[in-house]
């Protein structure tokens, strides 16, 4: 069975050598320092390695079962979410309104990471709560915080997203669900909606379904759906749980992997709702949650490849196979391990180079959410709506390719059940698709980040890249292995963004079919910048007089691999740029 231990060294390098999270300025984060941090996630670290690793392949196997109209989650999984709910880590950064510990977003986001390595699934459930938290506490009646956010603070009652129909993805301007208006103020909701996570299960007293419908005769399209709260029972005024409501489970989605999650088809008929915020606003509500949890999707996408990448460089130093071409590096066994030869290196030099990119540029964007909400900083608050499809695509993209590279490592043995790598790369899989599929991403990133207001958060982007090039150019020790190609990539992606002006107002096929390419390599221009600061950070540890000198030493020879290795793919991204779209768009349907 794999294993799984929380990465802490590396956690609390991003938080204290490289962010320096108890210094800034964003209230709450003065109470970060490293004794704290520290006592948090290896609690959290304990909790997933412990409680929550072991019910990862019991969840797989098992699934999740629909009973007489009721969903039965896995075995363990009643206990474990209790454990969860008694720790008080569905609450971590809730309003103490509410019942929450009033924690900074980032002390969350940090918290979140081992329970997503250990159990992917079973953490779905206070996810998804926690998204639909965020919605009705940024645009609820007082009314209805008041209902419902105590209990979805705690868990004791949890939270989906219902978006898709049958017919419908992300054009959801094509949804049929309807809101008829009733005397007494709530809707009618009436519709079906499909591949909703969590959409019924045996783990809290009820379920708050936040749906999507249109109420008759609003604006076409998307501009006629509206946001609604529809509990699974019905809240009495006394705030006790009274009838159930007037919707069902369908079926249970077969799928390919989060088996212990219950993914639902959900069939509302006539059920009670209640409308959030303005009518035919509802997208600008449930983006606040789809937001939160594209950026909770990214992490997904680089957790599934941790704990991979864990049990690979395990296996690798273990599983004995050939010989070291330069000699025997164990001459009284049979074979040397895997580690020793250049290919396994590689493999898991990618791996651990994106890791800790993926990790670093996920927690500076968190401590962005916590200025743009603690602080109003409207520069945080634009910076971070560019970068989300960036973490959402490139991370989960990336994500599931080195959960499959790890289990490369493995050989036959990686596609055999009963080693458990197999479970890895599929429950990393659906990251790459839900909450807005990658492509859709892409489209959002060049679409419409690109030009927001005026372009000014792309050019501030550019400007704080060159600004810390320029700041560091004196530093000898950084500026050929880390500055140098930072330069080099943030002026590739400059030329993509100029090809974009120049070709995409004639023909927007130009912009759109490299809109992909651009994704990744912003990405990799995102990853060139975080490594680049956390060098800075492991080179002034050092001078500093760091005691865990071999520590700081692996973090610089990682991120050079990087600098080396995988930031000039931005090269290769924007040569596929500059064809336009001419060969993307040349056969037409028929021909495919």
């Amino acid at each position: 069975m794999p294993s799984y231990t929380a990465p802490i060294k590396d956690m609390q390098f991003i938080l204290h050598d490289w962010l320096r999270v108890s210094e800034q300025d964003v209230p709450g984060y003065e109470d970060m320092d490293r004794d704290f941090t520290s006592a948090v996630l290896e609690e959290a670290g304990k909790v997933a390695s412990e409680v929550l690793m072991p019910l990862n392949e019991v969840g797989d196997r098992e699934g999740c079962v629909l009973e007489n109209g009721v969903v039965r989650t896995p075995t363990g999984f009643k206990d474990a979410f209790q454990q969860m709910k008694d720790g008080g880590w569905t609450a971590m950064d809730c309003d103490p309104d509410f019942g929450g510990a009033g924690l900074p977003y980032l002390m969350h986001t940090a918290a979140q990471e081992p329970f997503v390595s250990a159990n992917m699934a079973f953490n779905m459930y206070q996810g998804l709560t926690h998204g639909a938290y965020s919605a009705i506490y940024a645009h609820g009646s007082d009314a209805q915080k008041q209902t419902y956010l105590p209990k979805m603070t705690t868990c004791e009652w949890t939270g989906t997203m219902n978006l898709t129909e049958p017919h419908c993805g992300t054009d959801l301007g094509l949804m049929r669900t309807k809101a008829e208006p009733q005397d007494d103020g709530s809707f009618a909701i009436t519709g079906q909606k499909i591949f909703i996570s969590a959409g019924d299960h045996d783990l809290a007293d009820n379920i708050i379904h936040l749906v999507l419908a249109k109420i008759p005769g609003g604006p076409e399209g998307i501009k006629g759906v509206s946001l609604f709260i529809v509990p699974k029972i019905m809240v009495n005024e006394d705030g006790a749980l009274g009838d159930p409501n007037s919707l069902s489970v369908g079926k249970i989605e077969e799928k390919m992997g989060i088996h212990g999650n219950s993914t639902c088809v959900m069939n509302y008929d006539g059920a009670t709702g209640f409308l959030v915020g303005e009518e035919h606003k509802g997208m600008r509500a449930m983006f606040t949650m789809m937001n939160e949890a594209r950026m909770g999707v990214g992490l997904q996408g680089y957790a599934q490849a941790e704990v991979a990448y864990q049990n690979a460089v395990i296996y690798a130093n273990d599983r004995l196979q050939g010989r070291d071409v330069t000699g025997d590096k164990n001459p009284d066994g049979p074979a040397d391990p895997l580690i020793v030869h250049p290919d396994i290196r590689r493999n898991l030099m990618e791996q651990k180079s994106f890791l800790e990119g993926a990790r670093a540029l996920t927690y500076w964007g968190s401590s962005l959410i916590d200025r743009s909400h603690r602080l109003d900083d409207k520069e945080a608050d634009g910076l971070v709506s560019l970068m989300t499809p960036v973490v959402k695509g490139f991370l989960t993209d990336k994500g599931f390719e080195y959960a499959v590279a790890a289990q490369q490592v493995y050989g036959g043995h990686g596609y055999i059940e009963e080693w458990g790598m197999s479970q890895f790369a599929r429950d990393a899989r659906i990251a790459m698709i839900y909450e807005g599929a990658n492509g859709v991403q892409a489209l959002d990133l060049v679409g419409r980040k690109l030009s927001q207001d005026g372009g000014k958060h792309v050019m501030a982007f550019f400007e704080m890249v060159k600004t810390f090039i320029k700041e560091n150019d004196g530093n000898a020790a950084l500026k050929a292995d880390f500055l140098d190609p930072l330069k080099a990539a943030s002026k590739d992606l400059q030329a993509a963004g100029m090809y974009f002006m120049q070709n995409g107002v004639k023909d927007p096929n130009h912009a759109l079919a490299g809109s992909y390419d651009f994704m990744h390599m912003m990405g990799h221009v995102c990853f060139g910048y975080v490594w680049a600061n956390m060098a800075k950070s492991a080179m002034e540890a050092l001078e500093g007089g760091a005691s865990d000198t071999a520590f700081y030493e692996t973090k610089i020879a990682t991120g050079r691999y990087y600098m080396a290795r995988q930031l000039p793919a931005t090269g290769m991204h924007l040569a596929r740029i500059n064809t336009g779209a001419d060969t993307v768009m040349a056969l037409e349907a028929d021909q495919f």
